[in-house]
C-alpha cells in the first residue's frame, strides 16, 4: 500500500471523527451542534452522509484496481462539495445570530481536500502496453 493511499485513508478516518466532533456553537442559546447531533435546529444531520461517504471512500483506497481510483476520484470530490456546503450552511449568520466555528467543522473539510488530493496525485499501476508485446 502506497504513503498516498494510507494518507487517503488517515484523511477518510478523520472525517469520520469530525462528524462527532462540535462544529458550531450558539452561545446565546447555549446549543452545541455536531455532524449528526443537530437537536433545536433545521439543519438535519449533514455528518450522516459524511461518515456514508468517507467510509466508501476509504474502502476505495484500499483497492489497487484502476476502476477503484477512477470511482474514488468521483467520491471524494463529491465529499468536497458536501463538506464545502455543510461549511456555507453552518457558518452562516441568522437573524443576527452568528454561530462559532468549532474544530470539527474545519477538520471536516480539510479531510476531504486531503482524500482528493491522494487521488488525484496516486500514480497509475505499471500495466504493459499492448505495443511492447
Amino acid at each position: 500500500m502506497s504513503k498516498n493511499n494510507l494518507i487517503g485513508l488517515a484523511a477518510a478516518v478523520t472525517i469520520i471523527v469530525s462528524a462527532f466532533l462540535p462544529w458550531l456553537t450558539v452561545e446565546s442559546k447555549h446549543l452545541v451542534f455536531t455532524g449528526v447531533h443537530t437537536a433545536g435546529s433545521s439543519f438535519g444531520e449533514p455528518g450522516k452522509l459524511n461518515v456514508v461517504v468517507a467510509a466508501i471512500a476509504g474502502v476505495l483506497f484500499l483497492f489497487k484496481k484502476t476502476w477503484a481510483r477512477r470511482l474514488n476520484v468521483f467520491i471524494t470530490a463529491f465529499l468536497i462539495a458536501w463538506t464545502f456546503r455543510n461549511m456555507i450552511l453552518f457558518a452562516r449568520c441568522e437573524m443576527g445570530i452568528c454561530p462559532h466555528k468549532e474544530i470539527g467543522l474545519y477538520l471536516s473539510l480539510a479531510g476531504a481536500l486531503v482524500a482528493f488530493f491522494c487521488v488525484v496525485v496516486q500514480r497509475k499501476p505499471n500495466v504493459p502496453s499492448q505495443a511492447s508485446q
